[in-house]
């Protein structure tokens, strides 16, 4: 079934508690929101297989709590994973400030140097913000990652998010090409079941 999948990539979302990461997960996977999303206990895990430049990648997403006391699962979920999505909520500047604890624990962490990051400020729906946009642009370039605003609520860049993060980890080879030797690429099934509204390439600034 999964013969025309050029390789499978393990992707995190990590941030602080209440930014929206397990809801962001369930747009893009499930497209579904739920306003009463409880806290995720430990660990959450999602499949997904999409499309990208006539490429398919199967996604293995995990989705880790941002309480301190669920830090002992660090080392492993960290390990080997080739993306990442690093999620504050704009309408609480705490969540921004804190997003340089996230960065040290990847660099502590992760095993791979090459690594592709993805900074997202969700919740773009409140009229509450508190970190304005060129901010969130900032951080994301002082710390060479990729940036989009989002609402999970709204669907508003969720797809794009994901889309680009994966386009990027294929545009670097060593990230997964050592994984997948001897695959065969299939260019067809470009077309997701996602009601059409594509990203028409990057979306956020380069």
């Amino acid at each position: 079934m999964d013969e025309d999948v050029l390789t499978t990539l393990k992707l995190l979302i990590i941030g602080e508690s209440g930014v929206g990461k397990s809801s962001l997960l369930l747009r893009f996977t499930d497209d579904t929101f739920d306003p009463e999303q409880s806290a995720t206990i430990g660990v959450d895990f999602k499949v997904k297989t999409i499309a990208v430049d006539g490429n398919k990648a199967k996604l293995a997403i995990w989705d880790t709590a941002g309480q301190e006391r669920f830090r002992t699962l660090t080392p492993s979920y960290y390990r080997g994973a080739q993306g990442v999505i690093l999620v504050y909520d704009v309408s609480k500047r705490d969540t921004f400030t804190k997003l340089e604890n996230w960065l040290n624990e990847l660099e502590t962490y992760s095993t791979r140097n090459d690594m592709v990051k993805m900074l997202v400020g969700n919740k773009i729906d409140k009229d509450n913000r508190e970190v304005d946009r060129n901010e969130g642009l900032k951080f994301a370039r002082k710390h060479s990652m990729l940036f989009i605003e989002a609402s999970a609520k709204t669907k508003d860049g969720v797809q794009c998010a994901f889309e680009e993060l994966v386009e990027k980890i294929l545009q670097t080879p060593g990230l997964w090409e050592s994984d997948t030797q001897g695959q065969t690429i299939s260019l067809r099934d470009q077309e997701q079941q996602r009601g059409g509204r594509a990203c028409g390439g990057y979306c956020s600034i380069p």
